[in-house]
């Protein structure tokens, strides 16, 4: 077995990861792309936490926008990560990985209590645990949510699934001079207001120098290769910046 650099990670997609390119909902071709690619760092021997944000179903920020009470639309958005979290939980069933799904929101019928001490069990027996609901509490984003896990399990790094090669100075779909960023520290990424992920998930990664990897879902075999080493996309940590 080729052996990666990382021993437990945290692995965070936003709910369009899912959608394809509808937009909306979830996608069975694109979810099977996405399990591939979930499965090819598992094979790495690598504990494995997921979050998987809600906004191919519902965007709780977008609706509080419109009108709606925030403390609903946030709790609304809250249950479309759990859905996701169960199509991807039976899209790596289906491929005989084990799994455990875990809520921030007690449904103790579809999912099981988040209990970091459970947590740690699972990663540990070679579960992939798929933690949803967020953090539980309204005004927190799912990037927020992927920070908490990581921190509570003691990962070694979180991983966020982009669509771009990694962090730029701008988004380089509008602006083709957009300069990639390789390493970068927290406090450029918040100064520079990046947008890699909100300010609290920014600051609880850097209260606890918990490295932040940004890289480029859409090519194929990307994850494992960052995971074995390769100089892909961005790193965001303590260090020096370029």
């Amino acid at each position: 077995m080729t052996t990666s650099k990382y021993q437990r990670i945290l692995l965070k997609f936003s709910g369009e990861a899912l959608a394809g390119g509808k937009g909306f909902g979830i996608d069975p071709t694109v979810l099977e792309d996405v399990c591939a690619e979930i499965q090819s760092a598992k094979d790495l021997g690598i504990e494995l936490g997921l979050v998987f944000g809600g906004g191919n179903i519902f965007r709780g920020l977008a609706a509080s926008e419109q009108g709606m009470d925030r403390i609903k639309a946030d709790y609304m958005g809250m249950l479309a990560t759990v859905i996701n979290a169960l199509a991807v939980q039976d899209a790596l069933e289906s491929r005989g990985l084990k799994t455990k799904v875990m809520s921030a929101i007690q449904m103790t019928d579809v999912a099981e209590p988040m209990i970091v001490r459970h947590a740690e069990e699972y990663l540990r027996d070679g579960y992939i645990v798929i933690f949803s609901a967020g953090t539980g509490r309204p005004f927190f984003s799912t990037d927020t949510g992927a920070a908490l896990r990581a921190v509570e399990v003691n990962a070694d790094a979180i991983i966020k699934a982009t669509k771009v090669d990694g962090v730029y100075d701008k988004d380089p779909v509008k602006y083709p001079d957009a300069r990639l960023f390789k390493n970068i520290d927290y406090q450029t990424a918040v100064e520079k207001q990046l947008k890699v992920m909100d300010l609290t998930a920014i600051t609880l990664c850097q209260n606890n120098q918990l490295p932040i990897l940004v890289y480029n879902m859409t090519v194929k075999g990307n994850l494992r290769r960052l995971l074995l080493g390769e100089d892909i996309g961005t790193l965001i940590s303590g260090g020096t910046h370029d």
